[in-house]
């Protein structure tokens, strides 16, 4: 995530540097402004703008993102997202999760695609305004073309089923959705407006009466999700959007799940790429991360020998000589070196904002920032790789606010690291119980000075 020092704009406006200040306080990755702290990154730009470029262009393309835990994947991934996003890509993150989102119910999948569908004007779920965006670009098409208000409708509907022609030889209950969906509001009947588009998104337990009116039967099932998905990209691109970047992340679960969900999963996966590569989904870039183990392990991807190959990269060189153009990209995770650097750049945004920015830089200067972050990884057993989350949560919380609100707060004098077991996460806490004989706090360890 971070190696050097900060490429971050000269000018940055308040509520961008809120925004990342305040997520880093919570111990979260920011939803944005990724690019105020993405330092490290130039070597995948090129490559991957090369291939949002593809993307945009009409081609597909699919990526594996592989790092160990606290490598920064999700901050990764994200940044990748703001960088589609101003290429006027909507974006989509999903968590994966044996519970909430199996990767074996493909219709599971596209539900939470559509709740977390995202552009740069519209936040979760941007589906209804896309839609209506949709339904707009027709009506234009037709009048540019003479249509006249009364052969409007007529000519609307012409456009919809040229436009969906390929998609409804798959899935031809979704042209009839979007019918139903413009007849409900035509007919000032935003209930089943609302009812139909939910079954557009792949949400169950929709209403019988709205989906009868609408000419739809059932719900969506695993194989009718990839053929709505299909469907979704030809209304983004006919709305203006340049197509679709989408994240499976913590992929790595399904190595604790069922080994019949397990197994499902994976072919799941195999298909997906497959189906991306083949050119079904012109305007997809789709990214999924993982840790290693779950790259090379048996209960993973070398667990079905097709989804192997496809995903099979040398990493058997430096990293400094991984070839970011490949189907399967590593995430090199932090050192000590490069979290002082990271942290050294949120001390300098928080700093632009502050009471006193001269008194934030000086007492919390780059030695302090240093110390910090060997305290941090100690108290996680020494592992710096997956220190970043806390440091950066201590940095913000524990001592950048202090420092900005009590004009006699020096934390080399009144600070002392404590890491309580509750705002660990569960990588996190067994690396801190093995730091001190057990114990998951790291009282005993000083900074330092």
């Amino acid at each position: 995530m971070s190696t050097t020092g900060s490429k971050r704009p000269a000018q940055v406006s308040a509520a961008r540097r809120r925004t990342v200040i305040d997520a880093l306080r919570r111990g979260a990755v920011p939803e944005s402004g990724l690019d105020l702290l993405a330092t490290g990154l130039d070597r995948f730009e090129t490559a991957l703008d090369a291939e949002l470029d593809a993307v945009a262009s009409g081609g597909s393309v699919f990526k594996a993102v592989r790092g160990e835990y606290g490598s920064g994947k999700t901050f990764f991934t994200r940044w990748l997202g703001e960088r589609a996003k101003r290429r006027n890509f909507a974006v989509a993150e999903i968590q994966i999760s044996e519970n909430e989102t199996p990767l074996h119910k493909l219709e599971t999948v596209y539900r939470r695609l559509t709740e977390r569908l995202t552009t740069s004007s519209f936040p979760p779920s941007a589906l209804r305004p896309v839609v209506d965006a949709w339904f707009y670009a027709l009506e234009e098409d037709a009048l540019a073309a003479g249509a006249t208000e009364e052969e409007l409708p007529g000519e609307v509907e012409k456009l919809l089923v040229a436009r969906l022609a390929e998609v409804s030889r798959h899935a031809p209950s979704f042209a009839t959705a979007l019918r139903g969906y413009r007849a409900a509001l035509a007919d000032d009947d935003e209930a089943t407006a609302a009812a139909v588009l939910a079954w557009l998104g792949g949400q169950p337990h929709v209403a019988a009466s709205a989906r009868r009116s609408a000419g739809v039967r059932g719900d969506l099932d695993h194989f009718g999700a990839l053929g709505f998905l299909q469907g979704l990209l030809t209304v983004l691109r006919d709305s203006g959007h340049t197509g679709l970047f989408v994240v499976l992340d913590e992929v790595e679960t399904l190595q604790r799940v069922r080994s019949d969900a397990r197994d499902k999963a994976l072919n799941a996966l195999r298909q997906l790429i497959d189906e991306v590569h083949s050119g079904r989904f012109p305007g997809l870039y789709l990214a999924i991360t993982g840790t290693p183990a779950f790259y090379d392990g048996q209960q993973g991807v070398q667990r079905l020998a097709p989804l192997a190959q496809r995903l099979a990269t040398d990493f058997t060189t430096e990293p400094r000589f991984d070839n970011p153009r490949a189907v399967q990209i590593r995430l090199p995770g932090f050192t000590q070196e490069s979290l002082v650097g990271l942290g050294v750049t949120i001390r300098d945004l928080y700093a632009d904002a502050a009471t006193s920015p001269e008194r934030v830089r000086t007492v919390v200067d780059d030695a302090y920032v240093a110390d910090l972050a060997r305290a941090v990884g100690g108290a996680l057993g020494g592992k710096v790789g997956v220190a970043p989350r806390l440091f950066l949560k201590k940095l913000v919380g524990d001592v950048l606010d202090r420092v900005d609100q009590f004009d006699d707060f020096d934390p080399r004098q009144h600070y002392k690291l404590t890491v309580a077991s509750s705002e660990l996460t569960d990588v996190e806490r067994n690396l801190a119980a093995t730091a001190t004989g057990g114990s998951a706090s790291a009282d005993d360890i000083d900074l330092e000075l």
